[in-house]
């Protein structure tokens, strides 16, 4: 009787002391903050693995997505099992927007990436290069990713965008025990909180200390740039926008641009309004309250007065038109006729802010050359 209680014990003192084991390797590591400004992800370290939580998945998300990072050899504790795993670092994987190609590259990742929708939007000269090698494969549309290449290029990870948690194609390419990862930097409220996602990529990566080096240098000359803006003693009028089908679409007050002209010390005229996307106004309603706005910046794909007048003859009832102050980001193009801003905009927000200040504010930063953002010819 005796050995049969022995025998009893001894497992059941393992099982103790596994648990015990397992509950110590779980112990979260006490840092200071990783993330600063974003608000859509968090990444919490522990002694075994890194949890990346995305809280904004897409807009108006109520539920965040948790995906636990174990390094490749390492054991899943059983405590993880049935969560979302994905194995670091990441060698192979595939993005859906150009705004992922600059991160990729910021962190000399872009050779990792297999396939891409629609790979003549994609601009960068070093990634295009590889796209012309033959290196990055053609998968279609975001929409409709084309399975049968994707199972022959055999991702790590999908790293998309949605505009709800019912993405068909998403949920077909998970079913097919290949993670998706959605990113929502395009969510965030202010231009820094977009560019930390550089973070969100770098997790995966093992590239940790790198992103911090890089948005550290972005975010000590964007708040540089602030502090220039601040100096300036008026507060110019900004409108913003262009019309696409009888609809005006400009930012909303609580969106990032909203943000960047808070920041430039200017004066939005829509910066009242709520939301992170844009407005959809009619051209009377914007007329009404821009006629007399001092600057117009973001005139759309136009780059010149000619142009602007022969797309609408109303353009020319605006004060900003008949003073010669309007401005755009289309003047940048890639090999394929794609706009730069669109695709580099998320990482380069110093740049930007400081081609905002020299539009409106030019005695600021005399020195100061625009890449972005250019008076209309």
């Amino acid at each position: 009787m005796k050995l049969q209680k022995t025998f009893f014990i001894i497992p059941f003192i393992f099982l103790i002391f596994a648990c015990k084991q397992e509950k110590k390797e779980n112990k979260i590591i006490k840092t200071k903050p990783l993330i600063k400004y974003a608000k859509g992800f968090e990444i919490q370290k522990f002694e075994t693995y890194k949890k990346l939580i995305i809280s904004s998945p897409y807009p108006n998300a109520t539920k965040a997505i948790e995906y636990i990072l174990i390094p490749k050899g390492k054991e899943i504790l059983s405590t993880l099992k049935g969560e979302k795993i994905i194995r670091t670092p990441i060698e192979k994987l595939v993005v859906t927007s150009t705004t992922h190609i600059p991160m990729l590259e910021l962190l000399h990742q872009e050779t990792s990436l297999l396939g891409f929708p629609n790979l003549q939007y994609i601009s960068s000269e070093k990634t295009r290069k590889l796209i012309t090698d033959g290196k990055i494969r053609e998968l279609g549309n975001e929409q409709d990713i084309n399975t049968e290449v994707l199972i022959n290029l055999q991702p790590e990870i999908i790293i998309g965008f949605a505009m709800n948690s019912n993405n068909k194609a998403f949920l077909a390419i998970e079913k097919m025990g290949i993670p998706v990862l959605l990113n929502g930097d395009w969510l965030e409220k202010t231009p820094l909180g977009r560019a930390e996602w550089l973070k969100f990529f770098a997790v995966l990566f093992n590239k940790e200390a790198v992103a911090d080096s890089i948005f550290n240098t972005i975010e000590k000359e964007y708040n540089n740039a602030v502090t220039i803006a601040k100096k300036s003693t008026t507060k110019p009028t900004i409108l913003s926008g262009s019309i696409f089908k009888d609809i005006w679409n400009l930012p909303s007050g609580e969106s990032f641009m909203a943000q960047y002209l808070k920041d430039a010390n200017t004066n939005y005229l829509w910066s009242g309004t709520k939301g992170k996307g844009s407005l959809s106004l009619s051209f009377e309603s914007v007329f009404d309250k821009g006629q007399h706005a001092d600057f117009w910046l973001d005139s759309g794909i136009y780059t010149s007065f000619t142009e602007l007048e022969g797309a609408n003859q109303h353009y020319t009832k605006f004060k900003a038109f008949q003073t010669k102050n309007i401005f755009s980001f289309a003047h940048q193009k890639g090999e394929n006729g794609g706009l730069l801003y669109y695709e580099l905009a998320p990482t380069q927000p110093h740049i930007i802010l400081k081609d905002i200040i020299k539009a409106v504010h030019p005695e600021l930063l005399p020195e100061y050359e625009p890449y972005f953002l250019e008076k209309l010819k």
